[in-house]
């Protein structure tokens, strides 16, 4: 009856041993389960978020890269056109200049004659505007000669007055020459 008791013993203690492995198999399936289920719900949308992330980050920085090259182009072809546009103008100026400066030596006195003739009329405007504020001028004088007299001497002081602001000689104008009948004299 020992034997037997001591059979049933170790056939007890077998079963618990078989029992005890059993155990630590479904533990170990069941930890496998657990790490799977978190691999799952928890590891891989964390790894999808942190992908995402990257990629709007990228996508934003190449947007900011792309953008700030398309504004230095921009800037790059304004300036372009600006500097082509100032070098037409120049040039253009230049050869307007340039035919000026021809025809100035073509036609020589001639042509700073026609420069004075066509500046007079804009003189003349800028000295006679105070009077045109003027409603009437009163000359009294009981002696007809000297308003006459006055009115003599200021026209004769015009050429004068002209050569003085333009450097251009009105008597030598040969138009003037032939109205007035004077051969280059300045009459004072």
């Amino acid at each position: 009856a020992a034997k037997e008791q001591q059979k049933i013993r170790l056939e007890e203690i077998e079963i618990e041993v078989v029992q005890r492995k059993k155990q630590i198999t479904i533990e170990e399936k069941e930890v496998m389960r657990m790490d799977k289920e978190l691999i799952a719900t928890v590891k891989r949308p964390a790894e999808a978020e942190a992908y995402k992330i990257q990629q709007l980050a990228e996508g934003h920085k190449m947007k900011k890269v792309l953008t700030a090259q398309a504004e230095a182009e921009k800037i790059r072809c304004i300036g372009e056109a600006e500097a082509g546009s100032i070098e037409a103008v120049g040039k253009a100026e230049a050869e307007k200049m340039r035919l000026k400066a021809e025809a100035y030596l073509q036609y020589g006195e001639a042509a700073k004659t026609a420069l004075v003739l066509e500046a007079l009329p804009k003189i003349a405007g800028k000295v006679a505007a105070p009077l045109a504020r003027t409603k009437e001028i009163v000359i009294l004088s009981g002696d007809n000669s000297r308003v006459t007299g006055e009115v003599t001497r200021l026209l004769a002081e015009l050429p004068v007055s002209v050569h003085a602001l333009t450097g251009m000689d009105l008597t030598k104008i040969p138009l003037l020459q032939q109205l007035t009948g004077q051969q280059g004299q300045v009459v004072n």
